[in-house]
């Protein structure tokens, strides 16, 4: 996968606290964690990385947990939680993983990668918590490996 680990653990974790949030639940770090099969303290982690960057927030106190708000539920893209997590190096990056590939110095892949990015990005731009978390509704999607 393109992704670090811990940016597919992102990703799923924010369509759980999405898809409990659109029944009005807030859930905590053990049930995050359970649900997308990821070790607690490593969770814990990553959903600090998203609440600080806005993409879900954390909520203190006995009936605290993780949240969104419906509202930004569609304006929460996944390129936000791989910003987040990763960075921006998936757009930058070379297909090989050469340092020195950019235009002026390119590897073999890198015209056709080119391509690649720019579909991926679009996707990733375009594509909202929202509709993920209800494409999960319909069993389209499964957050377990």
């Amino acid at each position: 996968m393109m992704f670090s680990k811990a940016c597919e653990y992102g990703i799923r974790a924010a369509v759980y606290v999405t898809l409990q949030s659109l029944e009005g639940r807030r859930v905590g770090v053990n049930e995050i964690s359970e649900e997308i099969d990821s070790p607690i303290a490593f969770t814990a982690k990553i959903l600090q990385q998203l609440t600080r960057n806005n993409i879900i927030h954390s909520v203190k106190g006995p009936n605290g947990g993780f949240e969104i708000d419906p509202e930004d539920m569609n304006s929460a893209k996944l390129s936000m939680i791989v910003k987040a997590i990763d960075g921006d190096k998936i757009y930058t990056g070379c297909g090989l993983g050469l340092k020195e590939c950019n235009a002026q110095k390119p590897c073999p892949l890198h015209d056709k990668f080119l391509d690649i990015r720019n579909n991926l990005s679009t996707m990733l731009t375009s594509t909202s918590l929202y509709e993920l978390a209800t494409g999960l509704e319909v069993g389209l999607t499964y957050l377990k490996r």
